[in-house]
């Protein structure tokens, strides 16, 4: 029987390696499908947070559209001319012209923005890629009508789509017309 001992040590040992080896790759594959789930979780929290930042985006946009609108004394105005440019699209492309964003700035105007900003002395500068930011756009568009005196809503509008002299252009017209229209629809839903 003592012969048998160091046989019977060993199938023994053996056994509880391949006992603890089991458990351990039972173990292992349960680790991976608590990791699995956890990164699903990860995922789907971190697609409400990115939904919800983004409806927080929206009500910043809306709440800066409508403070330009009150300090400009312009209701309704950078609203309707976001719709009749893009139907609020930032990422609205005219190749034609290559007017890009919700806004449909062309690069010639962030080049006349840049100036504007130069001669005035400050530092800030837009790079193309700028017009396709929302924010930036109403900056943009906020410089250009400042530095050029614009003041009415028809005088903006027709200026926006026609340039620093678009008031005298009947060209013009028709743009403000789809522009008027769109504020005194907004005017009708509030």
């Amino acid at each position: 029987m003592k012969n048998y001992i160091p046989y019977l040590l060993v199938a023994l040992a053996t056994v509880l390696f391949t006992i603890y080896i089991t458990d351990s790759k039972n173990s292992a594959a349960e680790l991976e499908k608590q990791i699995h789930l956890q990164n699903t979780l990860n995922d789907s929290l971190n697609n409400c947070i990115d939904s919800l930042q983004h409806e927080i985006d929206t009500i910043l946009l809306e709440s800066e559209i409508w403070d330009y609108n009150i300090k400009n004394n312009t209701t309704h105005l950078l609203s309707a001319i976001m719709f009749v440019e893009s139907s609020y699209n930032d990422s609205a492309y005219n190749a034609s012209e290559d007017a890009v964003g919700c806004l449909q700035i062309r690069q010639c105007m962030v080049n006349d923005v840049n100036r504007i900003l130069k001669r005035q002395g400050k530092t800030k500068r837009f790079c193309y890629e700028d017009r396709w930011c929302r924010n930036k756009s109403i900056e943009i568009f906020d410089i250009v009508c400042k530095h050029y005196g614009w003041n009415t809503a028809e005088e903006i509008a027709r200026c926006w789509n026609g340039g620093p002299r678009g008031i005298n252009n009947p060209a013009t017209v028709g743009y403000w017309n789809k522009v008027e229209s769109k504020i005194e629809e907004e005017y009708a839903l509030r």
